[in-house]
């Protein structure tokens, strides 16, 4: 049986910067406990902050975009499996998959829906209620149709599943709920961590490139914080994140306590020190790595609708939430007052940390989904014609067009001689 995964990466992942990055580690070792045999490739450049693939027995490549050698490389892996880890690398390299490997599985990881988060972002910047008017973008029509030109799309939020149902009117058979996969916890294991009146200040933690979490600590320095420090004159706040910008760094106040960290060696650390964390997101899609962390070790958190959307089913939320900035300040307040209800935040984390990421659960579901469809390729390609439709159409302009600038580059590259001279 062939058990090759062969995933193809906008980025190389990094779990200690992004919740993106964090996710795709969590299915690389999934399908390494199947048996798969992984290869990763991409076209970014890798950073400091890449995680070390190779150490954990994964074979990387780096590609180009618009290069046929992919198509050899792809041939030469013969994967059983392709996972895209975000549309961006469906559309560019979908059609040589479709064309060097077209009884491969293809597999989309969404991470978030990028349409809904950039028609959140627009919402807000116009002070309006998100609607229709918002989400159907060309963003929106570029994801979608790259959710139907693959065979399964896996959705990080339950919300977000629904809402292509519901209001995009997606088959069910196209896509797949797979929030993060957590092993189950139990409340002792905090008692080898700092109690609550070990713990001091505030923290917040997230990659500065992600837009969102720019916005967020933006209106936590300027409409939150201020509130805070007049009932806290001697309270601080520490920012974690990779990626700190000039604009990131001119925030920071050491006289108002708004101290900017950058980069958290250590982000367990970080979360186990600090006594609240907050997470004032103004928008945003998918689920927030920094709230599931907040829970895993043991830190209350306060946050927006946007920022526990999906996150908690019907338990209750391990600390506040609440869109209302003064409220929002004096929930915080609380929240690092109250030892009984930081207690009991802290052990609503427990509650949603074994009820809503079941890595057992959401494991076994995913094992029988791949199953179910390779076993039954044809007839669920032919059940989904809108996909062939798309991939008919729009894959072959692309498809020409990479050819077409394949071959430029390759006459800038060695011109003939009078163009050279």
């Amino acid at each position: 049986m062939n058990k090759n995964l062969l995933i193809i990466g906008y980025t190389w992942p990094e779990p200690n910067s992004t919740a993106a990055g964090t996710r795709m580690i969590q299915l690389i070792k999934l399908f390494q406990e199947w048996g798969y045999k992984i290869t990763v490739v991409s076209a970014a450049s890798k950073t400091v902050n890449s995680y070390d693939l190779e150490e954990i027995g994964i074979d990387i490549f780096k590609i180009e975009v618009n290069n046929s050698n992919f198509d050899s490389l792809t041939i030469k892996i013969n994967p059983a499996i392709v996972l895209f880890d975000r549309f961006y690398t469906e559309e560019q390299f979908g059609w040589r998959v479709a064309e060097n490997c077209p009884n491969a599985l293809r597999i989309l990881d969404t991470e978030d829906l990028h349409f809904l988060r950039f028609a959140r972002k627009q919402a807000l910047k116009n002070k309006d209620s998100i609607g229709l008017n918002y989400l159907v973008n060309d963003l929106t029509k570029r994801e979608l149709a790259s959710i139907y030109r693959c065979d399964l799309t896996l959705i990080i939020s339950k919300f977000e599943y629904n809402l292509l149902l519901e209001t995009f009117k997606l088959d069910q058979s196209l896509l797949l709920y797979i929030p993060f996969l957590l092993e189950k916890i139990n409340s002792s294991i905090f008692n080898s961590y700092p109690r609550f009146k070990e713990r001091s200040h505030f923290m917040t933690i997230g990659n500065f490139r992600h837009e969102p979490n720019w916005n967020a600590l933006f209106y936590l320095k300027n409409k939150i914080w201020p509130l805070i420090r007049e009932e806290l004159p001697q309270a601080k706040i520490h920012i974690y994140g990779a990626y700190a910008t000039e604009k990131v760094m001119q925030l920071q106040n050491k006289k108002e306590g708004f101290i900017i960290k950058g980069w958290a060696e250590s982000s367990e650390i970080a979360f186990k020190n600090a006594r609240v964390c907050l997470a004032p997101l103004q928008f945003g899609a998918g689920l927030k790595g920094k709230l599931i962390d907040a829970m895993l070790f043991g830190t209350p958190s306060v946050t927006t609708k946007i920022g526990a959307e999906a996150m908690h089913g019907n338990n209750p939320w391990n600390g506040y939430i609440t869109d209302n900035y003064r409220e929002f300040a004096r929930k915080s307040v609380e929240l690092y007052n109250n030892k009984q209800n930081w207690l009991k935040g802290q052990n609503n984390g427990v509650n949603i940390i074994n009820q809503c990421y079941s890595k057992k659960d959401f494991g076994r579901a995913f094992f029988d989904t791949i199953q179910n469809i390779t076993e039954n390729l044809d007839e669920h390609r032919l059940d989904n014609f809108i996909g062939a439709i798309i991939q008919h159409h729009s894959l072959q302009s692309t498809k020409y067009l990479s050819k077409w600038i394949e071959e430029k580059n390759r006459y800038f590259s060695s011109p003939p001689e009078f163009l050279s001279s």
